[in-house]
């Protein structure tokens, strides 16, 4: 029997300041890294190194991941689009990160701050700061949940979601010179289909001063929204319009309604997130023990495993993130996770004990 619990998710991208807009996904990646000086600022101390040195650690980690990250997405998901675009790479906030890029950016970042920074190996680093690189990737996946992105295939888990705010910018991005705003009042109805239940949704739609009488507005919605959120690839697709007529508000100029279907999905960001944050902990304790901290490797090999083993795990409960992943048996991100896995197993098994740690 399927479930017909839905929550709707729609916490929008931001907190609107009036002059700025603060980023959730923005926020969420800063207190990720602000977490993880402070750790390292105990791990510094504990051993015996000058702070000082830890500002320029910071630097170097923060670059990697956003440089590394942005670019292993160009390179190993959208290379077709972006070498014919090449002055949209610098465009970061418009979306486009990548994990396994900003893992090998930081490993190679790590090499150059051990050899000019700090008068230790790279894997003495690594190892130490794999720790909250794991807690940062736990506040990046909340991030992308806040974002309404890299969620799951549709689905009735036990808690799934109805990702509202990519139909309400889908309708902005095309049609914000018609329509103000965009609302989804859930109506406590499900459609049953295939063992899934959709939860139903009355589309509530401001229209602007351009439409000027019911007949432009019915037109826009019936000939153009509703066609556009049927043509949403199966990726995409988070909300279709069912309805054949617009229901007007008499009370309010301008507002009207139509019933939409919400497909629900698993929100795969939080299992992430969780799966993160374990495996933080895992490492935290790890390092506490003083045979493991002297095997130099082992919780950057730990590291590996772990992170990149549960990313291939989790990608089968995940929808595909670009074109070019449809049709194979694994997607691109389980095709890179599948060596950091590997080479995770050669820095755990060869380890090596160390006189000083």
């Amino acid at each position: 029997m399927s479930s017909i619990l839905s929550i709707t998710w729609d916490l929008g991208r931001g907190i609107d300041l009036g002059f700025f807009t603060l980023r959730y996904y923005s926020l969420l990646f800063a207190l990720g890294f602000v977490l993880g000086y402070l750790i390292m600022k105990r791990i510094f101390k504990k051993e015996g190194y000058a702070i000082e040195k830890l500002d320029t650690l910071l630097t170097y980690v923060v670059i990697a991941t956003i440089v590394g990250a942005r670019l292993g997405h160009v390179f190993f998901y959208q290379w077709d689009y972006y070498s014919q675009h090449p002055g949209e790479i610098l465009k970061v906030w418009e979306g486009g990160l990548a994990s396994h890029g900003a893992a090998i950016a930081i490993v190679i970042a790590m090499i150059i701050y051990s050899k000019r920074v700090i008068d230790k190996s790279a894997l003495w680093i690594l190892d130490r700061v794999v720790i909250t690189v794991a807690l940062a990737g736990c506040f990046i996946r909340l991030g992308n949940f806040a974002n309404s992105e890299i969620y799951g295939d549709i689905s009735n888990s036990s808690w799934e979601m109805v990702f509202t705010n990519p139909v309400r910018e889908r309708i902005l991005i095309n049609y914000g010179d018609y329509i103000n705003s965009v609302d989804f009042i859930e109506k406590e109805e499900y459609e049953i289909s295939n063992s899934l239940s959709y939860p139903l949704y009355d589309l509530q739609l401001n229209f602007g001063p351009k439409i000027t009488d019911q007949d432009l507005a019915e037109k826009l919605v019936l000939s153009r929204i509703k066609p556009l959120l049927a043509a949403s690839s199966k990726e995409d697709l988070n909300l279709s319009i069912t309805g054949s007529k617009l229901r007007w508000d008499d009370t309010i100029e301008g507002q009207a309604y139509i019933e939409a279907r919400g497909y629900p999905r698993s929100p795969t960001q939080i299992y992430e997130a969780i799966g993160y944050l374990l495996i933080f902990f895992i490492l935290a304790r790890l390092y506490l023990v003083a045979d493991v901290r002297q095997r130099q490797g082992m919780l950057f090999g730990l590291f590996l495993i772990l992170i990149f083993g549960f990313r291939f795990a989790i990608e089968f409960m995940k929808e595909n993130q670009v074109v070019a992943e449809q049709g194979r048996s694994i997607n691109i991100g389980q095709s890179l996770s599948f060596p950091a896995v590997l080479i995770g197993l050669y820095f755990t098994i060869f380890a090596k004990k160390t006189d000083h740690e």
